[in-house]
């Protein structure tokens, strides 16, 4: 009964479909006869409170949007580190087309919004068509299969990750409101520690979970997003495995394993279990997991462990907190709205594809780049089309960008309006673009 569920976990499209399914959820919930409950849900105040020396309250949105979101931008900040360090993004000749079209995609798109909006009451919006959401993106790219040319996906992977590290720098340095020095000091203190940590030789997960709990609270209070936290948490996770572990990991494994044999062979053969309680074997079973466990760096665990929580089930939630606007002539007919909804909409669907195109083309036209193998110019534009799909960051700025809801409003149907245009043309453009099913 379970092989469905884990068939369906295992497809790239799955966690694109449930962010699906929970954006279309908030929409109707919110446009419901029962909308009312929808805003009024997700403003029920929860507290956190440990003595007289940590108080939290907040709403059950702000919960979402900026403690479970930080888990989300910690995974985002250890696939940046990651491709940094030994990915797409390691070396000088393969980071320089990502890296630019990156930067186009997130230029071009400000630009435009800025159009429409500079000097405005809604100007602080621009950095809100500038991201691309990763999982929407590859989703629609897995849609035509094995037509796609390894080397595009890589670039499109590439270019949003890059993407969302200019989403992370605009976060940390535009949307700020005011920073408390002490609060900051004492986040980056912990940051140190858990270096220190790292230094000392401590492998295991609780005393860093705590420590970045206390770097998430400090942050928070600092005025810093707390969601920069997690990022900056991210890139402080090691990457490579300690090569005296390395060394002796097969060898530390052997005997491992044959205490366990002898174990269970011991508990199977004699009358009366030598064993009793099973100490023996769950001190052999832990030696094992831990010897499993560091046999790959603290980051590909941390990755491989949180990807599909937060793909599975925070992503979704995100979008049900986030996603509902409500479509009715109030708000469909008032002119602010409007007009921010067709900045953010034409941002995504006209500035990411020019932007992506523009600045890729100047960096294969000046010599500094070269188009990936197997991937031509009509490949490049309709992936800067599929850029274009900017979800989960966008609807993140957004709730930073604007405190009027008419605002809000607008952003969100542009956004999500921006998304939808983006995907169907960028799959048609794409599938024009690609070679017939068959051929080479």
């Amino acid at each position: 009964m379970a092989q469905p569920f884990v068939r369906f976990m295992e497809l790239e499209v799955s966690s694109a479909i449930l962010l699906l399914v929970g954006s279309v959820v908030a929409l109707i919930w919110a446009n419901s006869p029962w909308g009312a409950s929808y805003a009024h849900f997700w403003h029920t105040p929860l507290s956190l409170q440990l003595g007289d020396l940590i108080g939290l309250e907040l709403s059950l949105a702000h919960w979402v949007n900026d403690g479970l979101m930080a888990v989300f931008f910690f995974v985002v900040g250890m696939e940046i580190k990651r491709e940094l360090v030994e990915g797409e993004l390691s070396s000088r000749s393969r980071a320089l087309l990502p890296i630019l079209a990156a930067l186009g995609g997130m230029v071009v798109p400000a630009g435009i919004y800025a159009y429409f909006h500079a000097g405005g009451v809604a100007a602080h919006g621009w950095g809100i068509p500038m991201a691309t959401d990763i999982a929407f993106a590859v989703a629609a790219l897995s849609v035509l299969g094995p037509r796609v040319p390894p080397s595009l996906r890589i670039f499109l992977l590439a270019l949003a990750i890059v993407d969302d590290l200019g989403a992370i720098a605009v976060i940390a340095v535009f949307y700020t409101a005011e920073i408390h020095l002490s609060s900051l000091g004492l986040a980056a203190g912990g940051m140190v520690f858990c270096v220190l940590m790292n230094k000392a030789g401590i492998r295991s997960f609780l005393p860093y979970l705590v420590v970045g709990c206390f770097v998430w609270f400090e942050t928070h209070h600092s005025g810093v997003h707390a969601t920069i936290a997690g990022v900056l948490l991210g890139f402080l996770t090691p990457c490579s495995v300690d090569e005296d572990d390395h060394e002796s990991l097969i060898e530390r494994s052997r005997h491992a394993l044959e205490r366990m044999r002898e174990v269970l062979v011991g508990v199977h053969e004699t009358p009366d279990p030598v064993d009793h309680g099973g100490h023996a074997r769950h001190h052999a079973g832990r030696q094992l997991s831990d010897l499993a466990r560091n046999s790959i760096s603290p980051l590909d665990y941390l990755v491989n462990v949180l990807e599909r929580p937060v793909a599975f089930v925070i992503m979704p939630i995100f979008a049900l907190a986030n996603a509902g606007v409500v479509l009715d002539t109030s708000t469909l007919g008032e002119p602010m709205a409007l007009s921010v909804a067709w900045a953010v909409a034409l941002g995504l669907v006209v500035g990411k594809p020019i932007g992506v195109t523009l600045f890729s083309w100047l960096a294969v036209r000046s010599g500094l780049a070269e188009l990936p193998r197997g991937v031509n110019w009509g490949m490049v534009a309709a992936t800067g089309v599929l850029a274009g799909i900017g979800f989960t960051v966008a609807l993140f700025v957004t709730a930073l960008a604007f405190d009027d809801s008419t605002h809000i409003a607008g952003s969100k149907i542009g956004i999500l309006a921006g998304s939808v245009v983006a995907t169907a043309a960028g799959l048609v453009l794409l599938a024009r673009s690609l070679p017939k099913p068959g051929t080479k």
